[in-house]
C-alpha cells in the first residue's frame, strides 16, 4: 500500500503542518517509494486530486491532513473506490469526528497511523454530496457559517470561535421554518432552532449533538430542537455541549435511515462544516461506505462490530 498525505497549508492556525511533514519524512526516510506528500492548492483541489489517485486502481491510503473541510473533500473524491482507505491527521480548529475515539494525540503519530487498522465506517449522503460526521440546518448551520469570521483571530480556539459565532447569531432572528420528513413519513411543518443529522456524537468544536451516535451502526441519529426563548438559549447550550438533552421537553431525538427537509426560502445547510444554501435536501445513511484508519492503540469510545 502507498501512503499519500494531503496537507492543507491553511487549516487551523497553520502551526501543525510543518511538524507533520517532518514526521512523515522521518518515518519514510528509508522507504521513499512508499509515500507521497501533496500540498493542496485551493478549495476543491483535495477532492479532485483524491479522485485522480483513486482512479489509478492502486491500493492506497490518503491521509487528510487538515480540518473537516479537507476530510470532506477527500471523502467526496474517494467514495465508491474500494482500493482507497481514508486516514485523518488533524490540523483543523475542531476535527470533531475524532472525538469519538479515546486518543486524538495518536492521530498525529505517523507510526501509529501506518500500523493502524482500517475499519468500515458509514457515511451520510446529503443531496449529491457525502459527509463523514454530521449535517444540520437552522441556527447551528448559521453558526458554522460564521465561525470563519473568528477562527483565524490569534488565540481564538475552534470551540471559542463557535461560541463567538453563537453570540453573533443570538442577536439575529432565531430559528427556521422547515417541512421535515423522517424515513418517508408524511412531512411535518416544524419551527425549530435547528435540526441535526449525525453519524457521530460531536460537532461545532465539541458540542455533543447526538450522544448515542455510532459511525458504523447503520443508522443516523436525529436531534430536533424546537424554537425557545432567547433567554433560555445560554442554559440550553450548556446542557447541549455535554449531551445532556434527553430530559429537555423541546428536544426530540431519534434514529433513522433517511431524513429530508424543504423550506420556502434558501437556508444554510451544514455539511461537515461546509455551508451551502438550499431550499431542500435529503439525507440518508450509506452503510460501510469508507475504510477509515484507526491508529494503533486507539480505541473507539463505543463501536459496534461490522
Amino acid at each position: 500500500m502507498k501512503h499519500i498525505f494531503f496537507i492543507n497549508p491553511t487549516a487551523g492556525k497553520r502551526t501543525l503542518q510543518n511538524g507533520i511533514i517532518n514526521g512523515i519524512k522521518e518515518y519514510f526516510k528509508d522507504k521513499k517509494n512508499e509515500f507521497e506528500i501533496y500540498i493542496t492548492k485551493h478549495e476543491g483541489d483535495a477532492e479532485k486530486k483524491a479522485k485522480h489517485y483513486a482512479k489509478t486502481g492502486d491500493d492506497i491510503c490518503i491521509y487528510a491532513c487538515g480540518g473537516e473541510g479537507t476530510v470532506y473533500e477527500v471523502l467526496n473524491g474517494i467514495v465508491g473506490f474500494e482500493n482507497v482507505t481514508l486516514g485523518v491527521i488533524p490540523c483543523g480548529s475542531a476535527n470533531d469526528f475524532l472525538k469519538f475515539f479515546n486518543s486524538k494525540e495518536s492521530f498525529f503519530d505517523i507510526s501509529s497511523q501506518i500500523d493502524g487498522e482500517a475499519l468500515y465506517m458509514d457515511i451520510i449522503k446529503a443531496g449529491d454530496r457525502y459527509c463523514l460526521n454530521g449535517c444540520s440546518v437552522g441556527m447551528d448551520a448559521m453558526v458554522a457559517r460564521d465561525m470563519t469570521l473568528f477562527k483565524n483571530i490569534p488565540f481564538v480556539s475552534g470551540p471559542m470561535a463557535y461560541k463567538l459565532a453563537i453570540i453573533k447569531n443570538f442577536v439575529s432572528k432565531v430559528g427556521v421554518k422547515v417541512k421535515l420528513s423522517v424515513d418517508g413519513k408524511l412531512p411535518q411543518i416544524k419551527n425549530c432552532l435547528f435540526a441535526v443529522i449525525a453519524n457521530a456524537p460531536f460537532y461545532g468544536g465539541g458540542f455533543m449533538a447526538a450522544p448515542k451516535a455510532v459511525p458504523n451502526d447503520g443508522k443516523l441519529d436525529f436531534t430536533l430542537v424546537d424554537i425557545i426563548s432567547r433567554f433560555k438559549v445560554p442554559a440550553f447550550l450548556k446542557k447541549y455541549e455535554k449531551g445532556d438533552i434527553y430530559d429537555l421537553s423541546y428536544c426530540t431525538t431519534n434514529s433513522c435511515s433517511k431524513m429530508s427537509f424543504t423550506s420556502d426560502t434558501p437556508i444554510p445547510v451544514n455539511l461537515d462544516g461546509e455551508i451551502v444554501m438550499s431550499r431542500e435536501m435529503s439525507f440518508e445513511i450509506i452503510k460501510n461506505a469508507v475504510k477509515f484508519v484507526i491508529p494503533k492503540g486507539v480505541k473507539p469510545k463505543i463501536l459496534t462490530n461490522v
